[in-house]
């Protein structure tokens, strides 16, 4: 059989390539030797790079930075087809950096984030491809642009550019943007549609996750509203540009003020690892995530975009998931498919995150010995 092993990581507990390797022994011990095209998957958040720089047979190159609040880090963006640098918001201003109970997207910042495009732009390169899922920032882009040149004042004071200093914007000088942006092409990786503001965008959806409380997510929605509005009276509209609401509100100004280029994020990678050839006449193509749910579906994760791939082809799909949510179901209508969940008794999900190796192994004999008797 030739089997293509497309699946993005458990976020927390394994990465997209352990997990393929897991499938791969699985598959080897039930089934014994077959043809196994590894593939792993992202869709902009966490292991974008990884995935590409994987599937491209591309390079990485290490940067030295901070993270969302400060600390200092090592960052990893990629080289694919020796002209584009790619880059992952997780990786330099992520969520999985930051402890549950430090996460303050008041004092967040996405600096980091330009400070790594400057790196990229010191390094030569003018086609950039981000990643920006996994954000633990809601700070409307403010610290990415301040580190790529643009000066926020409030008042007389510069500011530094975290959630706090929405509301602070008195004056925005756009004079020392670095000029060779102009001559880059930025394309963006978005798994999500939100807008800027309001009920369904950047701070009360994704806020809560971030560490924000009540509180913080009614300064933080004030401080947005405001921050655009500043721009607004600059003649740069950010508010309503589909997926302004992504990363915080990065998206906003990635879009809008750097005229970057918004893909859907599981659509452009699969583009970028040339998917449909990878698939031609295969047997079976394996994808999964963390948690399958009817969001999975809506907003086209992983193993949604895929399953879709494969259901234009007719080519069966399996799915591994470490659980399953509400609307889990919706999978079915875009292929043949099934779908197997990792955990094989009642337990907590810190149980289950720390024991996902071998929930994952024995899920995966299961499946494969199954597939196995119908051969």
């Amino acid at each position: 059989m030739k089997i293509v092993l497309a699946v993005d990581s458990f976020k927390g507990s394994l990465s997209s390539l352990e997990i393929i390797d897991l499938l791969t022994e699985s598959i080897e011990r039930t089934m014994g030797p077959q043809e196994i095209i590894k593939v792993p998957m992202a869709d902009g958040g966490e292991g974008t790079v990884e995935a590409l720089v994987t599937a491209a047979g591309g390079e990485y190159r290490t940067v030295r930075t901070v993270n969302a609040l400060g600390s200092p880090i090592e960052a990893v963006y990629g080289v694919i087809d020796g002209d584009t640098a790619v880059l992952e918001m997780a990786s330099v201003a992520g969520l999985c950096q930051i402890q549950a109970g430090e996460r303050n997207p008041l004092l967040a910042s996405s600096r980091s984030l330009g400070d790594l495009m400057v790196s990229v732009l010191d390094a030569g390169f003018r086609k950039m491809l981000i990643g920006i899922g996994g954000s633990a920032t809601n700070d409307g882009g403010m610290g990415m642009l301040s580190a790529l040149g643009v000066k926020f004042f409030g008042g007389d004071a510069l500011l530094d550019g975290r959630g706090e200093d929405l509301e602070r914007v008195t004056r925005i000088d756009m004079s020392r943007l670095d000029k060779r942006l102009a001559e880059t092409d930025i394309t963006v990786i978005c798994d999500v549609s939100n807008p800027l503001l309001g009920e369904t965008g950047a701070t009360y959806v994704y806020g809560p996750q971030k560490g924000a409380t009540v509180e913080m997510l009614a300064r933080l929605e004030a401080g947005m509203r405001h921050f655009a509005d500043m721009f607004a009276v600059m003649g740069i509209p950010i508010v309503s540009m589909l997926g302004a609401g992504a990363a915080g509100g990065a998206g906003a100004a990635l879009g809008c003020i750097l005229r970057a280029k918004m893909l859907p994020g599981i659509d452009a990678v699969l583009d970028t690892v040339r998917f449909n050839e990878l698939i031609k006449d295969a047997n079976l193509v394996v994808t999964g995530e963390g948690r399958l749910d009817g969001q999975s579906v809506k907003y086209g994760k992983v193993p949604a975009g895929i399953a879709k791939r494969c259901g234009e082809k007719n080519i069966p799909v399996a799915v591994i998931a470490g659980g399953l949510g509400d609307g889990w179901e919706g999978i079915y209508e875009l292929a043949r498919c099934s779908v197997l969940p990792i955990v094989d008794g009642p337990m907590t999900l810190d149980k289950a995150m720390k024991e996902a190796k071998p929930l994952l192994s024995s899920a995966a004999d299961r499946m494969f010995r199954f597939i196995g008797l119908l051969r």
